[in-house]
């Protein structure tokens, strides 16, 4: 049985503060009333431990959570079974609890949807949205669906971008810790052996330069670490800021080749998120406040928050997206077509079916070209250590 938090006054109107067990935050009133108290808070335990303490959800156990809830509904099972169901056979505890706070909330009284809110970082401003919607439009177990075909989507694409960058952060790790290892184990042991010729001043730039760098490798590396920290700690603060975030986002879209295949992603997931909403009847300012913030650019953000803005004032959402410049003009021509036709929400998924294929094919393709370019560098700084170890012999020889 949950428990409640209160704080209520006596019959002498001295303010007590407790808690108490009951079912429902509805008979935690009527106990306290019973008691002789007149309450005048009253809150359950689990929604305080829960603004704070609850981790995310992977997104296909989200995924899992709304295609069953969806089944279920769908056969006929009360929405409260259906819930108590998907509580009992999680073995995520997270979720398992995340879902007993959503059972007690619609068993007080609150709908689907009011009971998500409590959990925006777990379901998302978006899935709470299309919930509610479905749930006032009495099409719920289709806009459950739609939710999890979303979220699986999403999640599918984080991991497969993960996966593509994964290979090549392995060949940058491996090339900076082979060229240490050779500064700081190989490269020393070459020092007393050009000792004379560096007493001589016959010993080669490139080598003297080798072994200056490779005796100084122990205050490098030394240095190296606080710099690196307090440059991370620095650069975590500055991009927090305002300023600093925007101007993170504007590098990000100017990066050659990676800021297009980012603008790509960023602009498919606006499309997917304002269509899905579009298409389960959240209204289209609405759905705009929700698919802008989920860009995660506040340089696309900006432009959408406009067309947001001229949408109010019954314009239309092609042209201002086009004024801004961030949206490819295929994706402005299809949009405006679209709105013509009256057919945005369906146009809007296929739109990011479409930049996703297009954008995986050029990730696709930048980490085919870095992986060989970044065994290329590897090769070639190797190469240059050795040759600069070289020279000597080969003058000695000479």
């Amino acid at each position: 049985m949950p428990s409640y938090r209160y704080i209520a006054r006596n019959q002498l109107g001295a303010k007590i503060e407790g808690q108490t067990d009951a079912g429902t935050e509805a008979e935690a009133v009527a106990a306290l009333t019973s008691a002789g108290l007149f309450p005048l808070e009253v809150k359950p335990l689990l929604q305080q431990a829960a603004t704070g303490k609850v981790r995310r959800v992977s997104g296909q156990l989200l995924a899992g959570f709304y295609s069953q809830l969806a089944d279920l509904l769908k056969s006929g099972v009360p929405l409260l079974r259906a819930l108590k169901v998907l509580h009992d056979q999680t073995s995520n505890n997270n979720l398992k609890f995340v879902i007993d706070h959503i059972y007690r909330r619609v068993e007080a009284g609150e709908t689907l949807a009011e009971a998500m809110g409590r959990y925006p970082a777990i379901f998302g401003e978006m899935g709470i949205q299309v919930v509610r919607a479905g749930g006032e439009g009495g099409f719920l177990e289709e806009s459950l669906n739609h939710v999890a075909a979303f979220t699986e989507a999403q999640d599918d694409l984080k991991n497969r971008i993960s996966g593509a960058l994964a290979y090549p952060v392995i060949l940058l790790v491996i090339m900076v810790l082979v060229v240490t290892a050779i500064m700081v184990f190989i490269v020393p042991s070459f020092a007393d052996l050009f000792e004379d010729m560096r007493r001589r001043g016959d010993l080669p730039a490139a080598t003297e330069i080798l072994l200056l760098i490779s005796g100084n490798m122990k205050y490098i590396l030394t240095a190296a670490v606080p710099i690196v920290i307090v440059g991370g700690v620095w650069f975590r603060f500055w991009s927090s800021t305002e300023s600093g975030s925007r101007s993170v986002d504007r590098f990000k879209l100017r990066i050659p080749v990676a800021g297009r295949v980012y603008e790509g992603f960023a602009v498919a997931r606006f499309c997917r998120i304002l269509g899905t909403l579009l298409r389960n009847g959240v209204p289209i300012v609405k759905s705009l406040e929700i698919a802008g913030a989920a860009v995660g650019n506040k340089i696309l953000f900006d432009a959408i928050n406009k067309a947001s803005e001229n949408i109010s004032g019954g314009a239309r959402l092609a042209e201002p997206l086009a004024k801004s410049g961030c949206f490819p003009r295929t994706v402005v021509e299809m949009i405006s077509v679209a709105e013509e036709s009256n057919t945005l929400d369906t146009v809007l998924v296929a739109i990011s079916e479409g930049l996703e294929r297009r954008n995986w094919r050029a990730l696709d393709l930048a980490v085919r070209f870095i992986e060989p370019l970044m065994l290329v560098v590897l090769g070639a700084v190797i190469l240059a250590l050795v040759v600069s170890l070289m020279l000597p012999l080969f003058n000695m020889a000479g």
